[in-house]
């Protein structure tokens, strides 16, 4: 499950590409989050308070990438790649303070629009676990740390410690943008169903969801205070027995199905159709006319080999103010050790 400690990695993240500087690891941040935590409990304080509940990546009109692929639904170690590209085949590697030319990821965009006229071999996997080796996938950490004073603060264990098992999830990233008065636009959103190293993954779409979502501008530093995070952990990737064969609020569901001689397919998170307030007929049409579908409405049950995956997701979010007052205690630190040497 996704948390705000994810969150506030990926702020790190782009924040520190945004200045040029080392970012922290997601162990120090999980770390650092946990004791700041542990200090409001401990002085009776609370944290800000934003609601993250409601900084999901749903903009009016929230959706992933369309457009054509081939044999969407067969079992398969590979990712969903950008349907709208076919140039992408290895998993992403890690990326350190990047410029957005550099970043190269398979990924899924989320409000794009379709383009059925290229093609993609990308294919779901048919049913994914979270501790799964099935996948096949080469393990990767991020190459980045922080070189900073903070690995001084707290006692170090005499024992080694076992190697920690590296999670993977399919995942994506979404950034939005929250004005004065609360209202919330998307601002980028990028994801993968490719199982990914937890560090490594939150670092390549933090990036490349803030850079190089084609839908927008790339985000820049004056930007950072009206920002708020939202991470999903998609798994339990199911073939449907029919089209309707999910649970409105509980599952995502990703379709695919010819259309005059060529394969099309699109996805919607979980949450997605009951923000909306559509039933699963109308977020069936909604999905086949983002794919590139052009029939009536009426018509959507008789298009040729319609076949749909149904998946759940976890997610967590957070605004920048929450970011801010972590990372300035994190500073504090710094800033304390380096005084007392």
């Amino acid at each position: 499950m996704a948390t705000i400690a994810h969150c506030l990695f990926c702020f790190d993240v782009l924040s520190a590409s945004l200045d040029r500087r080392e970012h922290l690891s997601l162990k120090q941040v999980e770390d650092l989050w946990s004791r700041f935590q542990a200090r409001l409990e401990e002085g009776g304080q609370r944290g800000p308070t934003d609601e993250e509940a409601n900084d999901q990546g749903d903009g009016d009109d929230p959706d992933f990438e369309d457009g054509e692929e081939e044999d969407p639904l067969s079992e398969s170690d590979h990712d969903l790649e950008d349907l709208s590209s076919d140039d992408d085949e290895e998993a992403p590697p890690a990326v350190a303070a990047q410029t957005p030319s550099a970043l190269r990821l398979p990924t899924i965009s989320r409000l794009q629009a379709p383009s059925p006229a290229s093609a993609s071999t990308s294919s779901i996997p048919s049913s994914v676990s979270d501790s799964s080796s099935r996948f096949g996938f080469e393990d990767s950490s991020s190459k980045t740390s922080s070189t900073t004073s903070i690995f001084s603060f707290g006692r170090r264990s005499k024992q080694p410690s076992p190697a920690p098992r590296r999670e993977q999830y399919p995942l994506f990233v979404t950034w939005n943008t929250i004005s004065a008065r609360g209202h919330k636009s998307l601002r980028g959103c990028i994801g993968t169903f490719e199982a990914q190293e937890l560090a490594s993954g939150l670092e390549n779409y933090a990036l490349t969801a803030a850079f190089d979502d084609t839908r927008f501008s790339p985000i820049p530093s004056a930007e950072l205070p009206t920002l708020a995070n939202y991470i999903t952990l998609l798994h339990t990737f199911t073939p449907c027995a029919h089209p309707l064969d999910w649970s409105l609020g509980t599952h995502g569901l990703r379709i695919s199905f010819t259309y005059h001689g060529r394969r099309y397919g699109a996805t919607y998170l979980p949450d997605v159709a009951v923000e909306q307030g559509w039933t699963k007929e109308e977020t069936i049409v909604s999905l086949m006319r983002k794919a590139g579908w052009t029939g009536r409405s009426r018509d959507w049950s008789a298009v040729a080999d319609l076949k749909a995956v149904r998946y759940e997701g976890k997610g967590e979010g957070c605004r920048w103010s929450k970011y801010r007052d972590w990372r300035d205690w994190v500073d504090s630190l710094v800033t304390e050790g380096v005084s007392k040497r």
